[in-house]
């Protein structure tokens, strides 16, 4: 019995011997590996991966482009088109903006009979001939025959110095001058029923207005002056566009059909509208009354002149 206890003494000293560096080894090995601590329980249950789709990034808003400005022929035709189409096309119109030179009509080359605004053509005629003739201004007859005939509206007057001008022939002549292509002088003394269209009135009005003209500065002028001077119960049509408190220069026509009894009601002139300087012709036929006809040229005149000074 004593040398078995002795055996298994050795015995388990050597066993004791050979582990005597197990628990160091462990550590260190843990230590070593980035696992030192207490263990850690892994689930038995897998892991479910979810990926989550990156939000797409927003497309910058295109920046919307300007719309193209009307031109002034297209703002006016818009404007005019409705007014005119209601009136069976019995009315044209025609600006010509003198602050930026753009020009616009509706129905410009339709023809019409011009009543009494054929009075200023009648005017510049005989201005224009005496000019030739080296004279330069009107007799004091004549000039008391023109203030009648343009402020007045006088038909005595204007028949004298349609006559003076040598009738249709001499106007016609005149008019070959100062551009005017669609207008026919009335003959036999039927001044009156001279035909005539909105872009040649803008012509006439050009050679009354502007440099750009075969009359002189002085016979500009003296037209002009007149032009300004008509009766208070004439100052309508063209004058309706102009800004309050400017000056204006205008002359109407009016003239009832001896056979249907309609009316023609025409204006022509300068104003200020908007602050800017135009020339207006409105010309128009088959009204039912002067006042209807005066009302009609009016709205047109009003919408053509905002039409032209909104394109610029």
């Amino acid at each position: 019995m004593g040398m078995k206890r002795g055996i298994a003494g050795i015995i388990m000293m050597v066993i004791a011997a050979a582990c005597s560096g197990c628990a160091a080894v462990s550590t260190e090995s843990q230590r070593l590996s980035g696992n030192a601590g207490a263990p850690v329980a892994l689930s038995a249950t897998p892991r479910t991966l979810t990926w989550n789709k990156p939000a797409p990034k927003p497309h910058p808003t295109p920046t919307p482009s300007q719309t193209p400005k009307l031109t002034a022929q297209q703002s006016l035709s818009a404007a005019v088109a409705p007014l005119v189409t209601a009136d069976n096309d019995d009315v044209a119109v025609a600006v010509y903006d003198l602050s930026t030179g753009q020009f616009a009509s509706y129905g410009g080359t339709h023809e019409f009979i011009t009543a009494s605004i054929v009075k200023a053509d009648i005017l510049s005629t005989r201005l224009y001939q005496l000019q030739q003739q080296g004279i330069g201004q009107l007799s004091s007859g004549q000039q008391a025959l023109a203030v009648k005939m343009i402020e007045n509206s006088d038909n005595n007057a204007a028949t004298a110095l349609y006559d003076d001008d040598g009738e249709a022939s001499g106007i016609d002549a005149a008019n070959q001058v100062f551009g005017l292509t669609e207008t026919t002088i009335g003959t036999g003394g039927l001044w009156g029923l001279t035909t005539t269209t909105v872009d040649d009135q803008i012509r006439l009005l050009r050679q009354i207005f502007t440099t750009s003209s075969a009359l002189s500065a002085t016979s500009r002028a003296y037209i002009q002056g007149l032009m300004g001077e008509v009766e208070t119960d004439q100052q309508w049509g063209v004058s309706s566009a102009a800004d309050s408190g400017t000056w204006f220069g205008v002359k109407n026509g009016w003239l009832p059909s001896p056979t249907t009894k309609l009316w023609e009601i025409n204006s022509i002139g300068k104003v200020t509208h908007n602050g800017q300087s135009m020339l207006i012709a409105v010309l128009s036929t088959g009204n039912g009354s002067m006042s209807g006809g005066i009302s009609e040229i009016e709205e047109v005149v009003d919408k053509a002149a905002d039409a032209v000074a909104g394109a610029n």
